[in-house]
């Protein structure tokens, strides 16, 4: 584990800041070369039938348009199932674009238009004409949910909801205290700013150079070679850029399937860039229904814990999140039981959206606590305390470290939580009824497979090289400042090398993990590159340092001296003057430690304090201002650790109160794909944001000490502002997003 502070810890601006705010940095959808062919893909205006019928004739005649393609011409693809699975697919049958008549959800692209100008495809893929032979939808959670089931085949990588413990039923039927209640969650839908476009550079012997907007170049690498049998050594994939992701990216887009089989059909490069209006056909997190049942004695015991969750899914692939599971593991109770099953719809297949089942889960569980704490009459963060949880019991297996206690006391002290009144609308200022809510939130710590090579120059600069990908998180600065610290350098001395596909092997950036993943390999690569100049150093002739060990040096101000006595020692550029080299290069390689795993569970914690302004005439509700304590283990870089963790607040304060798809359940239509329509937060709706890193010291979780920020900042946001308005109004909303109409009129009657 890294022991030195000097880079480490340090809040350093981004690596590649410059190059995004000077306009340098170039997104998928900007490459561009000369007689460059454009793509637009034309959306169904059904939810589910068949295709009858297609009129292309205005389109085909329409000035500049190259080809038309459909069901009908589509080239050859792979037909395995199994071909078309990418690294994170899902059980089921994966999408193929085109590949028949079947409609299968709203937006579903039906036609792709190939033309010399993106204004020329985009023109003519509105002629293109449509005879549509429709059925019946079915896209209302709330109306299928009877027709729910428990998958057949769990998703990968994802545990199902263990087994039942000792006799929740019962217990809950004999506890002095009780709450049951149904929560529901409107599907929201991923907007980051960078649309969803693949730039293919087409070289005359059949080479490609795919620039894509994804989480992970190498699982796009081998998607594509898997779906149209190419030469892996052939295709080469780059990201260096990703505008936003937030898991929306974690699997290939049919843009990238279109501008790669347009590219091989016509044998010319071809860029495809989806329209804001087709991002709402693609990832979204999943409308769900839950029951959580809760009961507790008379001193606040948890005493039976039953959580039951219905999600929605498409008909071809079976989606499924970790929903339930928290429940079992958040705090102590020795009466669980958790259940998760889900509905097929009429919708394309959801995905991964920032803390996936998490943030759903505990939007639930911790308003269901709240309740419980007011069915008992105790303080809410109160409750927490009485039912802290030192182990995973859903596993049976020890924490590698969890400071969520710190988070609690830390957190309460900064919000002023021990002045909160218990009850509700006792806080009032003006037409304002003011109320304070909060939650705990976890989410899981891992770590996964990577690989890095780094190479040291005789001037001293260092490079990095890794696959891995930065979609906005500060990979970029992060793995410098890893190497920096290795080699007491500045980052302005480090280049960083990420984003392509031809670099060393790394899995695809989500679930918190490429800090403790791809770090911890930067660091194995740069401690190999130290002991390899030790090795060069010590075969210097009268070598001062002949007789020391690996973990006896260090690299002090370009010279490779004893870490006890930095007098001793011998300067790099001798090294390798001496040596007759000009760079040693190592790579470094994890992967996650099953006897670590076998005996340990990891996470990161949080705990959530909000403040909301209702106004009592309006019902319109503010957030004035979150508290977030966290606790994840090593922070490498304070200034991007904060703003991940604000990122997933402001986040949190969507899902609570603005996001919301809107599906006209008589056609299956999604009714507000803009961001006209589709609320998000904006600046007005953001107030003030604190954000406190407690200290953790956690050596197991992965070899730097971190355990990942990206999703913990936004679980439990929306849990804590639902529990705040409660405060606030005396009125229980279980329905997110809480819209006016919801809260409507919270004046008390006389």
């Amino acid at each position: 584990m890294l022991s030195e502070t000097k880079i480490i810890g340090v809040s350093l601006p981004r690596i590649d800041g410059p190059f995004k705010v000077t306009g340098q940095a170039k997104y998928a959808a900007e490459h561009h070369e000369p007689g460059m062919l454009h793509g637009v893909a034309v959306p169904a205006t059904i939810s589910t039938g068949r295709i009858a019928d297609f009129d292309l004739k205005e389109a085909e005649d329409f000035p500049g348009v190259e080809k038309i393609y459909t069901f009908k011409n589509r080239p050859k693809a792979a037909w395995r199932d199994s071909k078309w699975k990418d690294a994170v697919a899902l059980p089921g049958h994966p999408f193929r674009p085109l590949e028949n008549d079947r409609i299968l959800f709203d937006g579903q692209p039906v036609a792709l238009v190939i033309a010399e100008t993106y204004e020329a495809a985009r023109d003519a893929a509105a002629l293109v004409r449509i005879r549509y032979v429709d059925a019946e939808p079915h896209t209302d959670i709330a109306r299928e949910a009877r027709e729910s089931y428990i998958p057949a085949k769990p998703r990968k990588g994802l545990p199902p909801p263990p087994e039942p413990r000792g006799d929740p039923d019962g217990a809950f039927e004999r506890a002095a205290f009780k709450i049951s209640a149904d929560y529901s969650l409107e599907g929201e839908y991923h907007n980051p700013m960078e649309l969803f476009g693949s730039t293919v550079l087409w070289e005359r012997d059949g080479e490609l150079t795919i620039h894509d907007k994804t989480q992970g170049s190498q699982n796009t690498h081998d998607y594509i070679c898997n779906v149209f049998d190419l030469d892996p050594r052939k295709v080469i994939v780059r990201n260096a850029f990703v505008g936003g992701a937030f898991g929306a990216a974690l699997r290939p887009k049919h843009q990238l399937f279109f501008a790669v089989m347009a590219a091989l059909d016509l044998q010319r490069s071809v860029k495809v860039e989806m329209s804001r209006r087709e991002m709402f056909y693609l990832t979204w997190r999943p409308a769900t229904i839950q029951t959580v049942s809760l009961a507790a004695d008379g001193e606040g015991r948890l005493q039976s814990i039953m959580h039951n969750a219905v999600q929605a899914t498409s008909r071809y692939e079976d989606y499924q999140e970790v929903i339930v599971n928290w429940s079992g593991l958040a705090y102590k109770c020795d009466n669980v039981h958790l259940g998760y099953e889900i509905v097929e719809l009429d919708v394309s297949t959801p995905g991964d959206m920032r803390a996936p089942g998490a943030a759903t889960g505990f939007a639930s569980l911790e308003i269901a606590m709240d309740e419980l704490a007011y069915e008992i009459g105790i303080d809410p963060l109160d409750l927490r305390w009485r039912n802290f949880a030192d182990r995973d019991q859903n596993q049976g297996k020890e924490l590698t470290s969890k400071a969520l206690d710190v988070c609690y006391k830390q957190g309460a002290a900064l919000f002023g939580w021990s002045n909160r009144p218990m009850q509700p609308r006792s806080m009032k200022e003006g037409d304002d009824l003011i109320g304070w809510g909060m939650a705990t939130g976890i989410w899981e710590a891992s770590l996964m497979p990577a690989a890095a090579k780094v190479r040291l120059l005789a001037d001293g600069q260092v490079v990095i090289e890794a696959a891995a990908s930065d979609i906005g998180t500060g990979t970029y600065t992060i793995l410098g400042q890893i190497a920096a610290e290795v080699f007491d350098i500045s980052t302005e001395k480090v280049i960083v090398s990420i984003g392509d596909s031809t670099l060393p092997k790394t899995g695809v950036e989500g679930g918190s993990w490429t800090a403790a993943s791809s770090g911890s390999a930067v660091q194995a690569a740069s401690l190999a590159v130290r002991k390899t100049l030790l090795a060069h150093a010590q075969a210097m002739d009268a070598s001062p340092l002949a007789n020391a060990s690996t973990d006896e040096v260090s690299v002090e101000d370009g010279r490779l001296v004893l870490a006890g006595n930095h007098q001793v020692g011998v300067a790099i550029s001798d090294i390798f003057d001496a040596r007759g080299i000009s760079s040693i290069e190592e790579e470094g390689q994890v992967s996650p430690d099953e006897s670590v795993a076998g005996k340990f569970s990891s996470y990161t914690h949080s705990a959530v304090f909000a403040e909301v302004r209702v106004d009592e005439e309006l019902g319109v509700a503010r957030v004035m201002r979150v508290v977030s304590a966290i606790a994840a283990g090593r922070i490498l870089n304070p200034k991007t650790a904060r703003s991940q963790i604000l990122g997933g607040v402001v986040m949190g304060i969507g899902m609570a109160l603005h996001e919301e798809g809107m599906i006209d359940h008589a056609t299956g239509r999604i009714m507000n794909h803009n961001l006209a329509e589709y609320h998000i937060p904006t600046h007005a709706d953001v107030e003030d944001i604190e954000v406190i890193f407690v200290d953790e010291t956690d050596t197991i979780a992965s070899p730097i000490g971190v355990k990942g920020l990206g999703e913990i900042g936004i679980i439990g946001v929306a849990a804590a502002i639902s529990n705040a308005i409660f405060h606030a109004t005396g009125k229980r909303i279980r329905h997110f997003p809480i819209t006016i109409d919801k809260i409507s009129d919270v004046r008390e009657s006389d």
